[in-house]
């Protein structure tokens, strides 16, 4: 036996979510928003209750927290590509080569005990390789301002502690 259309969220009449392909559910609370749309919004919205240093581009909003332990900031900048609304984090700080395989060393401790990799050890384009942690949603995603503010939160939580444990920990 299946279970009727009601119990799936469709409508029955159509099959289908009735607001698929809105940006947003009016007249609901909580609104929900179409991320490939609002990222920015929804970026600024939670940047603008938290005690960051920002700033914003044409294809970027950042900012940056104080990383006491290790006397550095970190700097988180999202951005999209095609498909994601990306985050990434990095401490600013520069590898050596002689620390190169200890980074890579950090980062995969770091994800094998997390279960969910975002540390590597990063030079895209680059003067030199730093660590760096990535985060990312499918800009299809369909998120209220609340989730994605706990989401954020996570984000940078995490960004906070990956950077005090490769201090802490690595020397790095």
């Amino acid at each position: 036996m299946t279970a009727p259309d009601s119990y799936l969220g469709r409508d029955s009449s159509a099959g289908r979510d009735p607001y698929a392909g809105r940006d947003s559910y009016p007249g609901r609370n909580p609104e929900i928003f179409d991320l490939g749309t609002h990222w920015r919004q929804l970026v600024q919205n939670w940047v603008a209750r938290r005690n960051y240093h920002t700033a914003d581009d044409t294809v970027s909003v950042s900012l940056q927290f104080d990383l006491h332990e290790a006397g550095r900031m970190v700097t988180v900048r999202f951005m999209t590509t095609k498909k994601l609304l990306v985050a990434f984090a990095t401490d600013g700080n520069y590898l050596r080569q002689d620390q190169l395989a200890i980074a890579a060393a950090a980062s995969n401790a770091w994800n094998t005990e997390q279960l969910n990799p975002m540390l590597s050890v990063w030079d895209v384009r680059g003067p030199r390789p730093c660590l760096a942690g990535v985060c990312d949603l499918p800009l299809t995603c369909r998120i209220t301002q609340a989730d994605f503010d706990a989401l954020a939160n996570d984000w940078v939580d995490r960004a906070r502690q990956m950077f005090s444990r490769c201090h802490q920990v690595f020397k790095l």
